[in-house]
Formats: structure tokens, sequence, C-alpha cells
């Protein structure tokens, strides 16, 4: 045997080595007892690590050309079985794709850490305890001169940064009010580009001296995609200068990118300095979030404890302030809790508000995942068993195991390859398209979704492993093939039956489960979208105005006399605020002098009409009158069960804690919700937002909402009409904003449209992936025994009997599959409870509905292979075979 064909035929490196060694070792031996320069022979041979070199170049050849050859053959395969490769290649890329889009929505919210220096470093600082109604919860608002006597108390051990909370406020870069335009403003300590190390694009950024005396620093801070979307990146930018609110401020730098803010999903195009707040001063403004950066080896817990005495220390001393307030409310507010949260990533509202919805998407992603690998593997282990001979021959003229199980992963690998790029296409396009639906269209997320490492690392991984789920199983049953028992039809023909059945039954259970998720999303949605609300929301447009100065109860009125006057207008009204937008404003209250009540009051200024306005029916006692004094109030029917134990309060009168002021009952309206749907009914005191010409007391005179009630079914209609009108009534108002009332209505279950939206979506993919799988393992099934059913039918089998036969099998996997499926989801179910309104997952309806769905579509799945099992001619199969 030549010294090639040994390189070739050994079995191990080591062994491969030690025999190339010996074999030189007597060539060399040789040549110098034959008399040759022992030198010359040396040279002649060359080194055995040159061999060694040269056996591994032997070794990586042949395989790279097997590889080679394997990929060629599994590429035929697919091609040769288009139907099925391109349904694989489909499912399979809906499942990558839906997965790399979810992690691409979480990573971007919830994962990646904000672009600043040692971003592991921060935290947020939250209150924890009960709030004034006794119910637990997390506050991350702070009061700015606690943040002061904080900051100066930490110095040593961390930086302590201040930030608001970012809103979309109206900015003017001209004179003119009616140039307004809407931009995120966020107002921040001077201290938080120097803390986290950023640096700025243009001009400068803010130091602690621009942020020092109260309303002695109008400067901004513009970021850079700001300054690329509206500027254009022009330089001349540095100096320029806008109106906010009543002052005018100068751009002195751009920040530069990635840094958009700490809140994802809402990037801040305005940094202004905390000090122009006006409540920078106020220890009664909670209006601040404040982010703590550790210095390197300062520990927490002595810094929290440290920060949890300065907080107590200050509310103590704020409390003292609190009039009519039980004490069992001051004592709750006073045992609250300081505690540091990890905040590498940032903290928004987006986040807190679709952490659960995203991580229940996720939940669903990954579960169609598993079905369509499922699905695959059955599809591989059908391809396997119909190839048996063909691996049994590949065995009986010498291929070894490793080399089937690479030719089964090769042709996995094709599949997995085409399925990836298919899938990059969908999660380019899917992501997007769920955070545009994430925020009302008003003012959308704006969430940052690049295709970086991160996001090709997570593909790549998912890739490899789904390869290795859907193909490894196939490729192992392949090359473990007994020729001899494989050329007779097997040991075990039922035995691949089985396990495709075994695998039918998970992706019943997956598909059940996903089918479930889905049905209490969307009733939960339902419920809380077609709830009573108490008011009629149809055409009504909503009119936020904003005043330069402090209006006049009269100055209002004549502009609702010139709306009222506008063609199409059928009602108008004013509100502080609109029903259901998030807005509110509570108190205590008592009755005729006693001690306040402990359950919270919620009020709200509005304008004579505004019951009729909104449908909302008077019930007792009657509307308001223009000449009404500002010391009236009408309530609905829960203030009146609550504070009057459900007697007519029409002429009784009630007190606020926050004031002398004695107001007396003159309406009861019906009840209606305040803030928004989830929460229950709770007592509402209407009180007037103007009377007699004169401002009401503890309202805001500057700002107020026009509800107007069309007569168009398209209420957007009269937009630009109601917007000019009001500008010419009085030039002092300015329209910041117009919503439908439904609009506003809608924002309030962004939520649970977009959980209900996306379980629709991915219960359809998942049923079609089990119905693909059905499909395809009974028509392997009936393949397989065409033999058995055509001997039957031969000797008189009938149809129902041939039937019963094929499907009996694939009823009880599917009955195994739906029982597991059902388990699965009422045991996990409590981890969604937080996201679902008003509906019990063991309700009858929610578990009837997947199983009615997945019955149907069983049915359909199964019903064309039973018909070709019944149709077999047994004299031409036989004749065949």
């Amino acid at each position: 045997m030549s010294l090639l064909t040994r390189i070739k035929n050994a079995l191990t490196p080591n062994r491969l080595h030690t025999e190339i060694d010996e074999e030189l070792q007597s060539h060399i031996d040789e040549a110098i007892a034959n008399g040759r320069d022992p030198n010359e022979v040396r040279r002649g041979f060359g080194s055995s690590l040159h061999h060694r070199e040269s056996s591994r170049d032997a070794k990586l050849l042949p395989w790279l050309d097997s590889l080679r050859a394997d990929a060629l053959f599994g590429l035929r395969q697919l091609r040769k079985n288009k139907i099925t490769t391109a349904a694989a290649i489909l499912s399979l890329a809906l499942a990558l794709g839906a997965c790399t889009s979810a992690f691409r929505l979480i990573d971007a919210l919830l994962l990646r850490p904000l672009p600043v220096a040692h971003a592991d470093r921060l935290y947020l600082l939250t209150r924890k305890g009960l709030n004034f109604n006794g119910v637990y919860g997390v506050f991350d608002g702070t009061e700015y001169p606690l943040f002061q006597i904080m900051r100066d108390s930490a110095k040593d051990q961390a930086n302590l940064i201040a930030v608001s909370w970012n809103k979309r406020e109206d900015i003017t870069y001209s004179a003119s009010d009616q140039d307004a335009e809407k931009a995120h403003v966020q107002y921040i300590s001077g201290n938080l580009f120097t803390a986290l190390q950023l640096q700025p694009a243009a001009g400068r950024l803010f130091t602690d001296q621009d942020d020092v005396h109260p309303g002695g620093h109008p400067q901004a801070v513009i970021s850079y995609a700001y300054w690329s979307s509206r500027f254009a990146r022009d330089l001349r930018v540095i100096g320029r200068k806008f109106h906010f609110g009543a002052t005018i401020y100068e751009i002195i730098g751009v920040a530069a990118p990635p840094f958009t803010g700490t809140e994802p999903g809402t990037p801040t195009d305005i940094f202004l300095p905390s000090m122009m707040n006006e409540c920078a001063t106020r220890s009664d403004c909670s209006w601040i979030r404040v982010f703590v950066q550790l210095h390197d080896g300062v520990p927490l817990e002595p810094l929290r404890a440290q920060l949890h005495a300065n907080s107590h220390a200050f509310q103590v001393e704020h409390a003292k302030g609190f009039t009519g307030v039980p004490p069992e409310k001051i004592a709750n507010f006073l045992n609250q809790k300081i505690d540091l949260d990890p905040a590498s990533t940032g903290f928004s509202d987006l986040q807190e508000s679709n952490r659960d919805p995203l991580t229940a998407l996720a939940a669903l992603v990954a579960l169609v995942l598993l079905i369509a690998c499922a699905n695959l593997a059955n599809l591989m282990t059908a391809q396997s068993a119909a190839r048996a001979r063909e691996m049994a021959l590949r065995v009986s003229i010498g291929a070894g195991r490793a080399r089937l199980v690479q030719l089964v992963l090769v042709e996995s690998a094709w599949i997995a390859a085409a399925a990836t790029a298919l899938g990059a296409l969908f999660a380019w396009w899917a992501a997007p398209f769920v955070v545009a639906h994430i925020n009302p269209p008003k003012d959308p997320a704006h969430l940052s979704l690049p295709a970086d490492w991160r996001v090709f690392a997570f593909g790549f991984v998912l890739t490899a492993i789904v390869t290795l789920l859907f193909g490894l199983t196939p490729a192992l049953r392949a090359s473990s093939v007994q020729p001899v028992s494989a050329l007779k039809g097997g040991e075990d023909p039922h035995a691949r039956r089985r396990l495709m059945h075994v695998l039918i039954a998970g992706q019943v259970a997956f598909c059940f489960a996903v089918l479930f998720v889905a049905s209490l999303f969307v009733k939960s949605f339902d419920r809380l979208s077609t709830q009573s609300n108490g008011f009629s929301a149809d055409n009504i447009l909503a009119l936020e105005t904003v005043a330069k100065s402090a209006q006049s109860g009269v100055a209002w009125e004549q502009t609702l006399d010139r709306l009222r006057n506008v063609r199409g207008v059928d009602k108008v009204a004013l509100a502080s605020w609109p029903l259901l937008d998030g807005n509110g404003w509570n108190t205590f209250i008592s009755v005729n002098g006693g001690p306040s009540s402990p359950v919270l009051d919620y009020l709200l200024g509005i304008s004579p009409y505004f019951p009729d306005t909104m449908r909302i029916p008077i019930v007792a006692g009657r509307d308001f009158l223009p000449t009404d004094p500002a010391n009236v109030a009408i309530v609905n029917e829960a203030f009146a069960k609550t504070y009057f134990n459900n007697d007519n309060p029409v002429g009784k009168s009630f007190q606020k804690s926050s004031g002398p002021a004695v107001f007396e009952v003159v309406g009861v309206i019906r009840d209606t919700r305040y803030r928004n749907v989830r929460e229950p009914i709770t007592p509402i005191a209407f009180t007037p937002l103007y009377a007699r010409g004169k401002v009401a007391p503890d309202n805001d005179p500057s700002h107020a909402t026009f509800l107007v009630r069309n007569t168009n079914p398209n209420p957007q209609s009269l937009a630009n009409t109601l917007r000019q009108e009001i500008f010419q009534a009085n030039p002092q108002f300015h329209v910041t904003s117009i919503r439908t009332q439904q609009e506003v209505n809608n924002a309030q279950t962004v939520r649970e449209r977009l959980l209900a939206t996306l379980g629709v979506f991915f219960g359809a993919v998942a049923l079609v992936l089990a119905a693909v799988g059905l499909y395809g393992v009974l028509h392997y099934i009936v393949l397989q025994r065409r033999r058995e059913l055509g001997i039957r039918i031969a000797i008189g089998a009938q149809s129902p009997a041939i039937a019963r036969l094929v499907s009996t099998d694939i009823a009880a996997a599917i009955a195994t599959g739906a029982f597991a499926g059902a388990a699965l989801s009422l045991t996990a179910s409590h981890a969604i409870q937080s996201v679902l309104y008003e509906v019990k997952p063991t309700d009858l309806s929610v578990l009837a509905l997947p199983t009615i769905i997945l019955a149907a579509a069983a049915t359909l799945a199964i019903t064309p292979a039973i018909l070709r099992a019944t149709k077999i001619d047994p004299a031409t199969l036989l004749r065949i075979d």
C-alpha cells in the first residue's frame, strides 16, 4: 500500500501522524543503509511536518469536494419537489421573519443600551409604596428642589441627572403664532451631556453653568436627527431663535448622533435647561425623572439608603402643608421607599406600556416558529422515508454515517438559507409596520431599528438552531438505515409514522395555544372598545386651544358663539380637556363641613351645553347657565352615591380639600369614564370653566378645548374652517391640536388593538402551518400504505372503513395535541393576565373558539387525502407493482 493511500484511509489525525512518521523513517533508514548520504536523504524526503500538512490537505480537499457534490445534489432534490420545497421555504421564512421582527422591536425598546458612556451604571430613582388610594405602585416623578438636595448629597458617589417627561409642544421660528410647529421638548439638568460624555456635532452643549438661575438661561440644544430633518444640517442654525411659550430661546448647539434622549421610542428634538421650567422652584410639583450614574466602585445600597433619607426628610416637611387630607393617606405617602432600578436602556412610558405586549408577542412568534419547525421536520421525515432505499444503497457502496448526515443537513441548509433571505425581507418590513401601530397617528413612536451586528447575530443563531431542529432528527434517522432491512421495507415500518404523529400532536398543541392567546386578545379588545363610556363620540371634533395670556369668560363665550354660527356645526362647548385623553385633576371632598372622604374625586372644568354636546343625559337638576357663579357644580351619579348616599344631591354642597370654596350642586348627569377606558367609573364633579366674565378658581384660563359636534359624518372636514374662525374671533387664541373624539377614544385601546391584530395574524399563520403539516403527513401515509389500502379495497372494504383506517391515528394525534394545547394555554394564561380586560381564560367561549377553528382546519386538511385513499384502484395499483 502506498503512502498516499495510507494517508487517505487513516481513521484519526493522531494515527495518521504516527503512520506518516514511521513510513518516512523507514524510507530514510533504508536509503542510508544502501549507502546514500544521510543529509541528502533527509533533504529529499523532507520533514514530517511537511507531510503532515500535505495529509491535512489530502483530507480537507476530498471533504470540500463531497460538500460541493452534496450541495448540488441537494439543490437538485429540492428543485425536483418544487411544491413541497416552496411550502417549506415560505413557512420557515414567515416564522424566521416574525421572530426577527419581534427581536428588533424588543431590542430597540427594551434591550438596547443608551448610546452613552457607562450606560451599565445608570439607574432610575423611583418611589415604591401605597398611593393616596392605598394601591401599591411605582412612581418615577420627583420634585426639582428634592433633586437638588440629593444631587449635592451624593456628588462624591454618583452623578444625579434630572430629565423631564418628553412632551410634544408648539414652537415657532417666526413672530406669528399661526406658523407654529410641533417638536418634542425636554428639560434636562445642565450636567447631562457632561456626565454621559456626549459630544457636540455643532456649537456647544450645556454645562452646569447653563442651569443655575430660575428663568435665567433661555438656551437650547437640538438633536442631530432634528437638525437633519428640520434644518438639513445647516450650520447657520447656531444662534437661531425660536418662541416656546412666553420665552425666546437661542440654539447654542447640536448633540452628536445617535443620542436622542433617554426615552426609547420618543426621541427628543429640543433640550432646554431645567431651570427654565416654571416648576423648577416648586416643592409640590413632581415633573422630572432622576437618573443616577454611579461612580466606579461605589456600592449601590448605601447610596440608595442615603437618597431615601434625603427624600423622606423632604416629604415630611412637604406634608406639613397638606390640608384636608386624611392622616392614613399622608402615612401612605410618607412610607414610600426610594429605590434604584437599572436603567441602562433608558426609561419611557412607551417601554412600560408595551413591555407586556411585546413579551406576549415574543411568546406567540416562538410558538409559530416551533410549529414551523415541527412542520418541516415532518416533511423531512417523510422525504427521508421515501428515500430509504437510496440511503440503503449509499450505505451498501460504502457511504459513512457522517456523510449521510451531511447530505441531509445540506438540503436543510438550502431551505434555511432561502427562508432566511425571505425572512429578512419580511422582518425589514414588519418591524416598522408594528411600530407605526404602537402610538396614535398624531404622535407616533420612533424606534431606532438598525440592521446591525445584534440583529445579524440573532438571525444567524436562530437560523442555525432552526436548521438543526428540523433537519438533525431526519438526518440521524437516515444515517442509521440498515441496507438489508431498508430494502425489505424496514424493521419497523410504523416507527416513522409514530414520530410524525408525535410531531403532529405538537403542532396542534402549539397552534391551539396561539389561537387561544389570540382569542383572548380579540375578546379583550372587543370588550374594551365596545363598552359604554357614558357619552357619544360620533361627529365630535376636539380643538385644543392655547391663549397667549389668561382670557376672561366673555372672550371664551364670544368664540363659542362664533363657532355656533358656522355651517355644519350642531353643538359647541368647552372643557379643560377632552374626556379620555389621559389628563386628570383630583382632590379629596368633604360634605357639610365634615372630614374629607378617603376617596379621591375627579374634577373637570366645563362650559354650559357640555352635557348636551357630549350627549350625556341630565338625570336631575339642570345644566350650567352663563350667569352662574363660580361655585356651582354638576356631579355624576357615582358622586351622588359616594358622598350623598344615593340621595338627590341637587341643592346640597361640598368642599374641596385644596381650597375654601363651597360648591353647590345644581345638576346630576349620567356616569361617564374620565381619564381612560380601563379605569372604573369614579366620582366626578364638573365645575364652571368661566363664570360672570371672570376666571373660575383652580382652573388655568389660558387653555381649553373646544368640543364641536358636527352634522357632517366626517368632522375633520370642518377642521381648517374652525381653526380660522377661532383665530378670527380672538387673535390671542392658537389651536395646537385637532382630533376627533373618536381618535381620542381609540388612543386608549392602541395596545389592545395591536395585540388583537397581531394575535389574529399569527393565529392565522399557525393555523395554515398546522393544516399544511396535517395534509402533508396524511398524504405521505396514504402513499406509504397505498398497496395495503388497495388490497383491502380489492377484498371488499368500503369507503367509510378506508376513511376510518386512514384518519383514526391522525384524529387521535389531533385530539391529543388539542388537549395538551388547552392544558398548556390554561397553565400559561396567568402570564398575560395583565394585558387583558375583563376576560377570563377559563371562559367557555375562549376555549371553544380555538377548538372549533382547529377542528374545521383539520377537517379541510385531511379530507383530500381521505378522498384519495377511498378512490384507489386496486387493479391499477397491483398491475403497477
